[in-house]
């Protein structure tokens, strides 16, 4: 049993699923049912009134006499009790004649008998079965018609197609967009009519209107005609006009007022928006749409179909016609029947009439009929799929008349629908092509971002960042809201994961923009906002996935002075289509290069900006870097840094960078640094970082660097420490953490200079006195997880220490001269709260001071804090200087 709301959809979908059949399916579909009414009412009659009636051709079988022919029944008397021979009877005024003609001597039951057999042996088979043939035929023809629409394959596209159609008419933004389209070729054609037309003195005033009907409002004011009194004239036409849009002989004496119109035509921009629900829906039935398209383009299986199903049923038709044709001789009134049963009625020949011989020949003729036009209509149809390109289909008409020239044409299985639907209502069509127009598509998304994203809510998302520059982040956006193009203070945008983003010409209102961020975002720049963005941009940053992605006006930015790339780059080192030769060439202010990538050698591209180019790094994702020879060309550097290189030698291209104050080659496979001595040539080198590497032994070709003032050893696996690294004098920061130091030597009170000194995690199990005697302007001491049991004395002496880690050492108690050192009051010592307790009263007051309004660190899972702890401050020092050795 079905429910009323079950049966409700079926009867939807029955009247929806003939939408896209063209005139000539809806007639065949006709003819199909009008052939199938004429197999049904010959079959009717024939099961209800299909008899033949039999009378005897001759003599009976023991009769002497000569054979008779066919009599009339007017002349012939068969009743029973008459005598089998003729008698003549005389005829006197009063009796009534006697019947005349031969008796047959056959009863009612023999005649019954006749018929039935005769109506087997003497009718044709067309006769008898042409009735169920016809509506076999008829039903194998409604089958066939309708195949493509059912075909498992087939059916679920036309569903779905049906299906989106449907949404895409009744869709708001339908009739907006078509709007907007019209409005827009109004005005086209207003600007177009007044070079059209003739310019003359005062007369008429004749308003430039379209010459093409629209059936939409377009919601422009036309300007009343005005007429003026014209002179005589001997040509009556020039007294009269018949339309509004008539037109004007140059010989006439019309005249217009002006060359161009005053006409009031609304702009797109001014039509109302829609709501916020309307704006979803019609964003989702782009998506929809999009993903049918691609699926309908993917092959032809509606085509194939259709085009089968015609060549079928052409071929069933011609096979019908050609056996039933022949039939219409074989349709005949009278037979001569020759049952071979005359011994048991007498009578060898019969003659015999079928009663329903007429009726069945006009209806076969009927069929006929009908089933030659329907052979007509399917070689029309298939003419029409092999002489049209059916497989592909451009919006011409829908470009003409609503200015969407941006639709795209299709292919496969969707265009065959819209040829189809083309034949079925053109305006279906311009319906659909709505949703298919990007176009359309940009006008939607900026209504909902002038909704959604005003200048309000971008101004309430600026913020400030740590240099005080005012910035704004937008993530996953269609497209770049209008409103962005007001924030006149913003200096820094960064765009992320926008499909759509373009900079128009309204970016000249952003005046303070300096900085540029795109990750994964190809933004496309006007060529009116392209000498803005010129003249203003100096920091550019973008991430993308493939070079291919690299907008290409970034490498024709003059002004800009850092640039960001991260991402995949060619295996040889150039950057795909943005990289091609001499493209960095116009980057002739450009002093901080930033790459991440995978590359095998470093750019040849970039010597073009060797001559600015002050700052190069590379961040290279554990790619070996193995060509260099390209750094030597670049003299002017400064700073370089090459991590994540997987190098394990210094490059000898450094020997050519004299000017070379920073090198940054952290995160390399360096074991051995024999080729320090190499640079000794770098008399500016004052900044040397490796840390990450795997460094064993720290040569004494380390006391060249006589001008060094940051080294950086960090997490390496250094033993011990040369002497020659102590007369490095203007050493300020000296960084050790992460390596395997037993002893700092005593030789570290020559860098009087040093105001960083890191050797945490390390095996430290002391450290000498003259460190605080001589490093008196040490601000930053960090010795946490070593193994350091106590602190020299000596302390006090640093004045300006401000920092000082102690944490996960030995330690048993602090000195009380901590209290000395000004710089550690308020968070500056970093040691065990229970640690911290062994100091003096006044000490740990001192220190601890500022340690709940500063919210300073103190490690405060070292030790519970729990009135049943069971061990002493002592014992708690013994197992922690335990476990730090363990």
């Amino acid at each position: 049993m079905f429910s009323l709301s079950e049966l409700a959809p079926l009867d939807q979908h029955q009247n929806t699923i003939k939408l896209p059949k063209p005139w000539w399916e809806v007639f065949m579909d006709y003819l199909v049912v009008l052939m199938l009414l004429t197999s049904v009412l010959a079959c009717t009659e024939q099961l209800s009134r299909d008899r033949v009636v039999c009378i005897p051709s001759e003599l009976p079988f023991k009769a002497s006499s000569s054979v008779h022919g066919p009599l009339d029944d007017s002349d012939t008397a068969l009743t029973s009790s008459e005598d089998p021979l003729h008698i003549h009877h005389s005829i006197g005024p009063t009796r009534r004649p006697p019947a005349q003609g031969r008796r047959t001597h056959l009863v009612y039951q023999q005649y019954i008998y006749i018929s039935q057999v005769c109506y087997h042996e003497a009718l044709p088979l067309c006769s008898r079965f042409f009735p169920y043939m016809a509506l076999l035929q008829s039903l194998v023809l409604v089958a066939s018609g309708s195949f493509w629409l059912h075909f498992p394959h087939t059916s679920s596209r036309i569903e779905q197609f049906l299906s989106v159609l449907a949404k895409c008419c009744e869709s708001p933004w339908t009739s907006q967009a078509l709007s907007q389209a019209a409005q827009q070729e109004n005005i086209q054609d207003l600007e177009r009519q007044p070079h059209r037309a003739p310019m003359f003195s005062a007369g008429f005033s004749i308003p430039a209107t379209r010459t093409e009907s629209s059936s939409l409002d377009s919601s422009t004011d036309c300007p009343f005609l005005k007429r003026s009194i014209p002179p005589p004239s001997p040509c009556p036409s020039t007294h009269s006009s018949n339309s509004t849009t008539s037109s004007v002989s140059v010989g006439s004496d019309v005249h217009f007022c002006s060359s161009k119109p005053s006409v009031k035509v609304e702009r797109p921009g001014q039509v109302m928006s829609l709501d916020k629900s309307d704006g979803e829906q019609a964003r989702a039935l782009f998506e929809r749409v999009r993903k049918f398209r691609s699926h309908c383009e993917s092959s032809a299986v509606i085509y194939k179909v259709y085009l089968a199903q015609t060549i079928f049923k052409l071929l069933m038709v011609m096979l019908i016609m050609t056996y039933t044709v022949p039939f219409l001789s074989s349709l005949s009134f009278t037979h001569i029947c020759h049952p071979g049963e005359q011994t048991l009625v007498g009578y060898a020949t019969f003659e015999c009439v079928h009663l329903l011989s007429s009726l069945l020949r006009k209806l076969l003729v009927a069929y006929l009929i009908l089933l030659g036009l329907y052979a007509l209509l399917n070689i029309y149809t298939l003419s029409w799929i092999l002489h049209s390109c059916l497989r592909k289909y451009s919006f011409q008409s829908p470009k003409e008349l609503w200015s969407l020239k941006d639709i795209p044409d299709l292919t496969n299985d969707l265009a065959f629908l819209i040829h189809m639907l083309d034949q079925y209502d053109p305006l279906l069509v311009q319906r659909l092509s709505v949703f298919l127009s990007p176009v359309s598509e940009s006008r939607l998304l900026e209504q909902s971002l002038e909704r959604h994203w005003g200048e309000d809510k971008l101004q309430a998302m600026t913020s400030m960042d740590a240099d005080g520059c005012t910035t704004l982040q937008l993530v996953a956006l269609p497209r770049l809201p209008p409103a962005l193009f007001t924030l006149s203070q913003l200096q820094a945008l960064k765009l992320e994961l926008i499909t759509d983003a373009r900079f128009t010409s309204q970016v000249a209102n952003m005046t303070s923009l300096r900085e540029l961020h795109l990750y994964h975002c190809t933004a496309a720049v006007d060529p009116s906002a392209l000498a803005v963005l010129q003249e203003r941009i100096e920091v550019l940053h973008i991430t993308f996935a493939q070079a291919s992605q690299i907008p290409s006006w970034v490498f024709s930015l003059r002004n800009l002075h850092e640039l960001h790339l991260s991402g995949r780059l060619s295996s040889e080192g150039s950057v795909g289509r943005g990289w091609a030769l001499g493209s960095l060439r116009q980057l002739r202010h450009l002093r901080i290069l930033v790459i991440r990538s995978m590359l095998q050698r470093v750019p040849a591209e970039l010597c073009e900006v060797a001559a600015s180019l002050a700052k190069l790094e590379i961040h290279n994702e554990g790619t070996r870097l193995l060509v260099l020879t390209s750094l030597k060309r670049m003299v002017d550097l400064t700073e370089l840094q090459l991590q994540d290189c997987q190098l394990d030698r210094l490059p000898s291209a450094l020997l050519a960078l004299t000017n070379l104050r920073t090198l940054d080659l952290q995160h390399n496979n360096f074991r051995t640094l024999e080729e320090l001595l190499s640079l000794v040539h770098l008399r500016r080198l004052s900044c040397l970082k490796l840390a990450y590497n795997r460094v064993l032994v720290l040569p004494p070709s380390v006391g060249v660097l006589r001008g060094l003032e940051l080294l950086d050893l960090s997490n390496n696996q250094l033993k011990s420490l040369p002497p020659a690294l102590f007369t490095l004098h203007r050493l300020r920061r000296l960084l050790l953490a992460g390596n395997l130091l037993c002893e700092l030597p005593s030789e570290v009170k020559a860098l009087q200079l040093l105001t960083e000194l890191d050797l945490s995690g390390n095996r430290l199990e002391s450290l000498p006195s003259d460190l605080f005697s001589c490093c008196l302007e040490l601000r930053i001491l960090n010795v946490s997880r070593n193994s350091l049991s106590s602190l020299p004395t000596g302390i006090a002496a640093l004045s300006h220490l401000s920092r000082l880690d102690l944490r996960s050492n030995s330690l048993e108690e602090l000195p009380a001269e901590l209290g000395c050192c000004l710089g550690l009051c308020g968070g500056g010592l970093l040691v065990e709260r229970w640690l911290l307790l062994s100091l003096p009263p006044h000490v740990r007051d001192f220190l601890s001071r500022s340690y709940t309004t500063k919210e300073v660190y103190i490690k405060e899972d070292s030790r519970p804090e729990s009135d049943t702890f069971p061990y002493s401050p002592t014992q708690w020092s013994f197992y922690s200087a335990l476990e730090s050795q363990i």
